[in-house]
């Protein structure tokens, strides 16, 4: 038998070896997206049930469904094909035929990022040479369509608008009767009207088009969509409540991007949609909000590790393409995180600290639980989301020598360098927002006393909203929070973040004696978790004008009743209504 005769059989069976990994690893993905598509139709049920409990724990199994199954197909994979975590060579190989198997898939976007998750764990590996991973998506999506459409088409000028509008709401399918649906259409119909007002006519184009699934979310079901007219496009969201009888009513009209983009919001929990081909459903968003990046959709729609890929590739392609520097981030100096960003990138990169100063008596690990509890909670536009990596490599070219010389003295143990790369162990990467405090100094300088105004009123709301849906901020110091562009104060420092429901809330014991009242230190006990509101005034806002301002509305902050309030409804089990649009757009019941 001649040397090539022999060869062949070895090169056969290696190439049947790869594809059986191949479809290993395509059949635990295909297990994974049926529990994520299944999860959605549950939150379906749960909702017509009103069973928030249920509804709420569910989004709590849904974050961590994508690294069980990850973990689940290694396994299998290990015990069956043990050279695949020995033998380098093999990946190519599988590669190739996994991309052969993703030729009409539904999802091949994210099967892909399931592949890299897999095939990164399996070999051990840091870095990952192109032929091993999809570094680049193989399989292109953008006209990509299953069974059902991503979205319904209506036409108002055939039918009428209210028929139209009642053939929508049928097609919505809900099992639950409604409180008064004559009136929502009616309380419907006049919005719209106000956001067509006359002369406008109705083009032949006039169509409404809408999301074939509903959003579902804390206790709303959102109707997602856009009218266009003529040259006229309206984006749209109707969200669906519940009345305490268990019935359906419609909320509101909610419409414009910029609205849409604060209801998909970064800082919000993540929407439960059924999408037999998510590229669709995300093009189809991407329509109604042309500025909210790929990335931060598939998270919002739930995706989380197809957005965190996306972000990835956008931010080496941000890199490419761009010349700046990362520099220290503007803001006072925190703790606990060292934080960089690079300036014409819209984010934060967030390294823990190796030693924490005075005060803060925590551990890394500390800080880590801190930012899974926010990841798990429901955030009401409050809280920002965090992207969490290891291991990133990024050019050392790119970073200004005062960050390099910092991350050395604050941050060793999380850094590497080699090859020309500062390899980032562990890194948290946030929207990047303006400090409060830097923010009103700014409108302070301005004399905007309106901008002033409204910041420190929405702070103070934001603390009542966090403290609403059970979470304590701990340091609630100005520059532990942001402003968004558009000018919502958010929560991004959670290293003292905590369930409302571990603090203590007391009052200051009055001074037993002249001793006590002049006393440098507390002259009464103080536990672990103790918390002393009436305190709260002389460090939340040190400026006394702009604490006035402050108390005129959240004077209610500094009474640990307040607070004893908040734990015990939700000890009860109930939690603050927040609703994502504003609160003058909603109907009339």
């Amino acid at each position: 038998m001649s040397a090539t005769a022999k060869v062949r059989p070895i090169h056969e069976a290696r190439g049947a070896r790869a594809e059986d990994v191949a479809r290993a690893i395509l059949a635990g993905f295909d297990r994974h997206y049926a529990l994520f598509r299944d999860a959605a139709r549950r939150a379906k049920r749960h909702f017509e049930a009103s069973d928030w409990p249920a509804l709420r724990a569910l989004a709590r199994e849904r974050i961590e469904m994508y690294d069980a199954r990850v973990e689940e197909t290694v396994r299998a994979i290990l015990e069956r094909y043990p050279e695949a975590e020995r033998d380098e060579s093999l990946w190519p190989a599988i590669k190739l035929a996994y991309i052969g198997l993703l030729h009409e898939h539904r999802q091949p976007e994210c099967a892909e990022t399931f592949y890299n998750s897999v095939a990164c764990r399996v070999l051990h590996r840091r870095y990952y040479r192109n032929e091993f991973i999809f570094w680049r998506p193989a399989v292109a999506t953008e006209h990509l369509e299953g069974e059902e459409p991503a979205y319904r088409c209506y036409y108002p000028r055939a039918g009428g608008l209210r028929a139209t509008l009642e053939r929508i709401v049928a097609d919505l399918d809900l099992a639950c009767p409604w409180e008064d649906l004559h009136r929502d259409l009616r309380n419907l119909v006049r919005a719209l009207r106000a956001r067509f007002p006359r002369p406008a006519r109705a083009r032949p184009s006039l169509q409404v088009q809408v999301a074939s699934s509903l959003f579902f979310r804390n206790k709303g079901a959102y109707a997602i969509g856009r009218i266009i007219n003529g040259n006229v496009e309206l984006p749209f969201a109707v969200p669906i409540l519940k009345n305490a009888r268990g019935e359906l009513y419609l909320d509101a009209l909610v419409t414009g991007a910029d609205a849409l983009v604060v209801l998909f919001s970064f800082a919000r929990a993540y929407f439960f949609v059924d999408m037999e081909v998510p590229a669709a459903t995300v093009s189809f968003l991407r329509q109604l909000m042309p500025m909210k990046p790929r990335a931060e959709m598939y998270m919002a729609v739930g995706l989380a590790k197809q957005g965190k890929t996306l972000f990835y590739r956008d931010l080496f392609y941000h890199l490419k393409h761009s010349s700046d520097n990362f520099v220290l981030a503007p803001g006072i100096r925190g703790m606990v995180m060292l934080v960089f960003t690079l300036p014409s990138f819209m984010y934060v990169f967030k390294v823990i600290r190796d030693r924490f100063a005075p005060p803060k008596d925590m551990d890394r690990q500390t800080v880590k639980d801190k930012y899974r509890l926010v990841k798990y909670h429901d955030r009401v536009g409050r809280l920002a989301d965090t992207l969490e990596y290891s291991l990133v490599a990024l050019p050392l070219e790119r970073f200004e020598p005062s960050v390099i010389e910092e991350l050395k003295a604050e941050c060793a143990s999380s850094i590497e360098f080699e090859d020309e790369r500062i390899i980032l162990k562990h890194v948290y990467i946030e929207r990047r927002m303006q400090p409060l405090n830097l923010y009103l100094e700014e409108a302070r300088a301005d004399g905007d006393r309106e901008r002033v105004r409204r910041a420190l009123w929405d702070y103070g709301q934001a603390i009542k909203e966090l403290a609403g849906a059970g979470i304590f901020p701990g340091d609630m110091l100005l520059k532990n929070f942001g402003v968004t562009r558009h000018e919502r104060v958010v929560f991004y420092d959670y290293d003292e973040i905590a369930p409302i429901t571990d603090c203590n809330f007391r009052r200051v014991p009055p001074p037993a004696s002249f001793e006590d009242e002049m006393a440098a230190e507390p002259y009464y006990s103080v536990g672990p978790n103790d918390v002393f509101p009436e305190q709260f005034g002389r460090f939340l806002v040190s400026d006394p004008k702009l604490r006035a301002i402050f108390l005129e509305r959240h004077a209610d902050l500094l009474d640990p009743a307040f607070w004893q309030a908040k734990q015990a409804r939700f000890r009860a089990g109930l939690e603050d209504e927040v609703y994502p649009y504003p609160e003058s757009v909603r109907f009339r019941r």
